[in-house]
């Protein structure tokens, strides 16, 4: 039975069970952690590091809560190199007949 001052043990997960839960690649995940936008893991021992599954939960609720824009596509009527331009008739004297 826990005592009032106690504090209750985290539940970890480690990296193949935090890579079923957020589908990121791990190069992503270790770019997010590095900017502070993903939680962090901790070293358990000097081969095994883990993630504290309530901070990965909280983080997964606050992206289902606020959308990421996404980025516009881009107008490639603009670009300098194969400029996409409006579809021409078929040739003249051009039959499909031919």
């Amino acid at each position: 039975m826990p005592r009032p001052g106690d504090t209750p043990i985290k539940r970890t997960i480690r990296r193949h069970q935090l890579r079923e839960i957020v589908p990121l690649a791990e190069s992503t995940i270790y770019e997010m952690e590095q900017r502070g936008e993903f939680p962090r893991r901790f070293a358990l021992s000097p081969r095994c590091v883990v993630w504290d599954l309530a901070e990965v939960e909280a983080w997964l609720a606050s992206r289902r809560a606020t959308p990421i824009p996404r980025a516009q596509h881009p107008d490639v009527k603009q670009r300098r190199t194969r400029p996409v331009r409006g579809r021409d008739p078929a040739p003249r004297g051009a039959s499909p007949t031919e």
